[in-house]
């Protein structure tokens, strides 16, 4: 499997970590791109620099890097995750706004029908993000908000993380054991 990875200037990073986290863990194949607000919003979250999250992936472009292979539909990936997902860049990719190099590998993933799962990160909506939500779903993007559930009790923060990450891995196809399914809870009861 190789997927691309975007990280966008929405709060939420930590999302975006830990998802590079276990497709590392898993010896996926990774392309990433980290917009410029999101290396200012990692180094205020999670007090770091991008660089630690560059460390987890195959292949880092930049975002202006046109010479980088996912701008281009030949390139077969399986998909891209854009993990969180800003309302600027959610309105680019709607819109078709194909401006820099995630918006550009989105628009590509939706032309090669490949999976394109958005992660938003914003609350509360208004009617404008929910069209661009709606317009997105309808061209066959996946969107994954990240709300978590809580119906398996989570501990921490790191159990909350795990539940979207998770969801995220499972609209994938990947196995994981990130949080406990609803069967799983039931059987105990």
């Amino acid at each position: 499997m190789k997927l691309t990875i975007a990280i966008t200037g929405a709060s939420g990073v930590i999302y975006g970590k830990r998802l590079l986290e276990e497709l590392h863990n898993k010896n996926i194949e990774t392309h990433l791109v980290i917009s410029n607000a999101a290396k200012k919003i990692i180094k205020h979250e999670l007090e770091t620099s991008e660089k630690s999250l560059e460390k987890l992936a195959n292949h880092v472009y930049e975002i202006d890097d046109w010479s980088s292979p996912i701008v281009s539909g030949s390139f077969k990936t399986d998909g891209l995750v854009v993990v969180p997902c800003s309302m600027k860049t959610l309105a680019g990719i709607a819109n078709g706004f194909a401006e820099n190099v995630i918006l550009r590998a989105a628009d590509v993933t939706l032309k090669e029908k490949r999976k394109l799962i958005i992660v938003p990160r914003e609350t509360p909506l208004n009617v404008i993000h929910l069209r661009n939500m709606l317009d997105l779903a309808e061209q066959g993007a996946i969107i994954v908000p990240s709300m978590p559930a809580y119906y398996h009790k989570p501990k921490n923060i790191n159990d909350v993380v795990d539940f979207i990450v998770g969801r995220i891995l499972d609209v994938l196809g990947i196995e994981h054991n990130l949080y406990k399914r609803w069967q799983e809870i039931q059987k105990k009861n």
